[in-house]
């Protein structure tokens, strides 16, 4: 029987992206889907009273300099945003957009908004430079606005924010295993250990 994976993430999270990173791996050598599930963190943060560890200073620093570390680990590029927090509503509703409406082109944007708010890294709270971005990973401003703008997107993205909280997630990433539930990119070797 093949194993899934859930991996319930938002782009405004560095730590989403560095488990991104790897976690197609890892699935593909335990023979298991990897499905995903974009959420809102803001809105599983206002639902459980978390909040971004940068909300405590010296948290924050050592979280960021710890993210540096599993990237050099990784071998991936990683620049920590001066721009954080980033409002990502409108990312996140893209996100729910195309993987309803054009799944195959999933990755594209993810790659996309991932590179945009941890490689170069952008103010994606600035709307025209968000847009201009997608439009240069093949997402035209008009395609983005009817996505955005869908109710039943808007809808996708609540209902899977709203099933987040409800099996206990309470940050980004947090992956699940069937109902074994990992939170952070750090719990990656669990999860490997968790398939085999």
């Amino acid at each position: 029987m093949s194993k899934t994976v859930e991996f319930f993430f938002d782009v405004g999270s560095p730590a989403s992206y560095l488990a991104w990173t790897q976690l197609p791996k890892i699935c593909a050598d335990a023979g298991a889907t990897l499905v995903y599930r974009p959420m809102l963190l803001g809105g599983v943060f206002q639902a459980t009273g978390n909040a971004s560890p940068v909300t405590v200073p010296a948290k924050g620093r050592y979280v960021n300099m710890d993210y540096l570390r599993y990237a050099k680990r990784y071998g991936v590029p990683l620049v920590i945003n001066p721009y954080f927090p980033i409002i990502t509503l409108h990312l996140m509703r893209v996100a729910t957009g195309v993987q309803l409406r054009m799944p195959q082109r999933l990755q594209d944007f993810l790659a996309a908004a991932f590179k945009a708010l941890w490689i170069e890294p952008l103010d994606l709270n600035d709307a025209q430079l968000t847009s201009q971005v997608l439009a240069d990973a093949g997402f035209p401003p008009a395609e983005v606005d009817a996505l955005v703008n869908a109710p039943d997107v808007k809808a996708a993205l609540r209902a899977t924010t709203e099933e987040a909280v409800r099996r206990g997630v309470f940050g980004a990433p947090t992956t699940f295993v069937g109902d074994e539930m990992f939170f952070g990119q750090d719990r990656l070797d669990l999860i490997k250990e968790k398939l085999a």
